[in-house]
Order: structure tokens, then sequence, then C-alpha cells
């Protein structure tokens, strides 16, 4: 059964509901995967969301492009600029952890915003680095005022990341945002990974909170090996004259060569 894009008021419908899925992913083979696999909400690159082929692999996808540390710029104005090339190019929020300011400049323009309470990687030092959010009294009450903010500034939505699961389901019950878990339980409206961990392509720290269903590098490692042996056996191929060989090369009538020659012999 064919589906249709989800509007921010489908989204907002859906809260408590059901759960949404939603996937980082940096290419359009991930992307066509992605909508194939009936996956509801899409994290993306800028280049991604800027290649006139996006729409064409992920129709359906509802799409946030990331500000990828700082990429979206570093004023109000800059950032706002970098939002309305996004939104023109069919993205159907973007991501933002800028100032609380910038976030309400965004919405005057009636562009929708995804903001980040909890574990925000860009704002990390002030909470103590990569490190859960929300264990102690005074953290929680921390991240819930991040959500109070982001709802005030006009937000729709915010990922809360690496925070205990009762304190994002207790917040969750409580804001109209529609709440992306990303390590913080199922007690929120969306559950959020990175496409590179589920695949298994990751070669560094996987976070606690992600789940390898495939084992892409193993599959990767094959294939540079073939790549490596194809490489080799081209350049042994050379060495030893078996290419090119005949069938590799355009040949020409003996006639016409003998004139060729003719000539050339004449421009000596």
């Amino acid at each position: 059964m064919a589906r249709n894009r989800p509007t921010i008021a489908d989204l907002r419908a859906l809260k408590g509901k059901r759960q949404l899925s939603k996937l980082r992913v940096t290419t359009l083979e991930e992307a066509e995967a992605a909508e194939r696999a009936g996956i509801d909400l899409l994290s993306v690159t800028y280049g991604l969301m800027l290649d006139k082929r996006f729409r064409d692999a992920a129709p359906t996808c509802f799409a946030v492009p990331g500000d990828e540390y700082g990429m979206m710029g570093a004023t109000t104005s800059e950032i706002l600029r970098t939002a309305v090339k996004l939104k023109a190019a069919s993205a159907d929020a973007v991501y933002c952890s800028a100032s609380l300011k910038t976030i309400r400049r965004l919405r005057d323009e009636h562009i929708p915003v995804c903001g980040h309470v909890g574990l925000i990687p860009t704002h990390s030092t002030w909470t103590g680095g990569f490190r859960a959010v929300g264990k102690s009294v005074e953290t929680a009450m921390l991240v819930w005022k991040q959500v109070k903010d982001l709802e005030e500034a006009g937000a729709f939505a915010a990922e809360i990341e690496v925070v205990p699961a009762e304190v994002a389901a207790a917040i969750s019950k409580r804001t109209q945002l529609v709440m992306i878990s990303m390590g913080a339980g199922a007690g929120c409206d969306a559950q959020y990974l990175f496409a590179e961990d589920v695949l298994g392509v990751n070669r560094g720290h996987f976070p606690r909170h992600a789940k390898v269903y495939r084992n892409l590098a193993a599959e990767f490692d094959r294939i540079q090996q073939e790549r490596i042996a194809a490489f080799g056996e081209y350049a042994a191929d050379i060495a030893t004259g078996a290419y090119p060989d005949g069938s590799h090369m355009v040949g020409i009538g003996t006639d016409e060569m003998r004139k060729f020659e003719d000539f050339l012999r004449q421009q000596a």
C-alpha cells in the first residue's frame, strides 16, 4: 500500500500512539533502502538533502538535515539562510542545536525545527562530556528545562540523547514535542540510530544504545581484498604483456597501414 510523506501535523497526531523509526543516512543507497524498508524519519547530510536525486530515492521519508557540527553557520542569519535552502530542497524540517533565539527566528519563518536535549554532542562540555545526562534530580531537571525552552521557542520535536529511560518517558508524556530517543528508552515517540551502526560498518566505538543488525564491515573487507587482487592481476598482466591482447585493440587494414607508413616516411 502506498504511503504519503508525513507532515508535522501527522507526526504530532501519532504522539503516544505508535513508535516512529528514524535513521541517520549519508548515501543515496542508504536513503533508498530506508524508503523501501518503511523507515519513517531520516536524518541526512546537507549534501544528500541538496542532491536532486534524493527525493527519487526516498520520496515518502520525513527528512531532517542535521547541522553537522556548525556547518549550518555561526550566526542566526547564516543558519536561517542555510535552512531556507534546505527547505527549498524539500527538507521537511531542520535539526538545530543553536540558541533559542535562532530557533525562534526559524519558527518565525515557518521552518520546522527539531532541537536536542540531554547529551548534546556539540555542547557536551557543559554536562561533563560524552556521558549520560539526567541520572540525578538536578540533571533530570536540566533536561526538563531544555524541553520546556524548546517548546517556548517553537520547536516541534527534540532528540533526547542518553537520558535514563524513566526520565525520558516521564518528560515525553508531559510535552507536546515529538520526542526522538537516541539511547533514551522506549517511552518516547521515535527511536533513532545511525545507519552505520545498524549495518555494522562503524569500525570505531559502538554506542551503548546501538544495535547491529548486519556485519557489512566484513563484506566490505572481502570486497577490498577482491579489489586489491584484481588490481594486482591487472598490473601483472601489463608486466608480462598479457594485457592488452588482440581482443582489447582496434585493428587497421594492411593496405591502409602501408599507406600510413608511406606517409610517415615522407615526413622524415
